[in-house]
């Protein structure tokens, strides 16, 4: 048997692939692979970046009204040292809020109720008064944006009875219905009533022209006018009256309630104020401005759902 020894490759022939040794395949898959140990190490990185953020955007969220809290504390506890026992403090206000809220719906008779029942009534007769006006407000908005004519017949009469003060109106109310519970809800009616009317009214005669144009061309009637095209189109104006009504509603039942006497929470603060406790009066006031800050909330929420847009209050 004869062998050759090659010292070369022939000629024509591909060098053979070299066979490197393992530690310097290792050495070359280290420099082109990342290490499990420096995925971990971005990974933290990130998520310590985003740790950063979120506590920067909490910060920003919750200092602000944290601090402007402490400043009505501030200016609250400096009033009431400056005027003696006059005005109590914030301590002891919280101190009396604590107890208060401790049973606030007990029932001791009709002048001695809790301050959740009051304010439970003061709601309902919102709701009564606003609903009414929501039903009258709506479609009178409507009429009065699509029609000229009652556009012009009735712009005089909302110019005239808008500015009228909330309490002109009771009066009236205790004639006409012979009764404090009726006569504050028509108040509430006759004073929400008008956000709800001109700001659908605007709605409605913003809608663009080209949108009745093609109404017109499509011979549509009046009902599917009003659905398909300015129902859309009015609805944040719309909810944005609405809001606006709601607001005015609950400002209004206070001032009512503290003239109609009975349960509600603007007869509570009366009657605190004829018993000379001003601890109750404070919380009544915190307690309306935080059932009246729910309401703007939850409109808003609403306005948010219904227009597909970040509404601002």
């Amino acid at each position: 048997m004869v062998s050759a020894v090659f010292h070369g490759p022939l000629e024509g022939a591909s060098a053979p692939p070299s066979n490197p040794s393992i530690p310097t395949r290792l050495a070359n898959t280290a420099a082109t692979k990342p290490s499990a140990s420096s995925d971990t190490g971005q990974k933290l990185m990130k998520s310590n970046t985003a740790t950063r953020i979120d506590w920067r955007d909490l910060a920003l969220t919750v200092v602000p009204p944290l601090l402007g809290l402490c400043l009505l504390a501030g200016l609250w506890a400096l009033v009431s040292i400056s005027t003696g026992s006059s005005i109590p403090g914030p301590v002891e206000t919280w101190a009396q809020a604590v107890e208060l809220f401790s049973d606030p719906f007990y029932d001791n008779g009709p002048n001695d109720q809790g301050v959740g029942w009051n304010v439970l009534m003061s709601l309902e007769r919102v709701a009564v008064g606003f609903g009414l006006a929501a039903l009258v407000g709506i479609p009178a908005g409507f009429a009065i944006g699509r029609f000229t004519f009652l556009g012009r017949m009735f712009n005089p009469l909302i110019s005239l009875l808008r500015p009228v003060s909330p309490l002109a109106w009771l009066p009236i109310g205790l004639l006409v219905f012979k009764g404090a519970n009726p006569a504050a809800i028509w108040t509430i009616f006759i004073c929400s009533i008008w956000p709800m009317v001109i700001n659908t009214a605007v709605g409605v005669q913003r809608v663009p022209q080209d949108y009745m144009n093609v109404a017109r061309v499509l011979n549509l009637s009046e009902w599917k006018i009003l659905t398909k095209i300015l129902f859309p189109a009015v609805l944040p104006y719309m909810l944005t009256g609405v809001r606006l009504a709601v607001g005015t509603a609950w400002l209004v039942i206070v001032a009512a309630e503290m003239l109609t006497g009975g349960v509600g929470i603007g007869f509570w603060v009366w009657d605190e104020w004829n018993n000379l406790n001003v601890k109750n009066i404070i919380i009544a006031i915190f307690v309306i401005g935080i059932v009246g800050l729910a309401l703007e909330f939850a409109l808003i929420k609403l306005a948010s759902a219904f227009t597909f847009e970040e509404v601002k209050s």
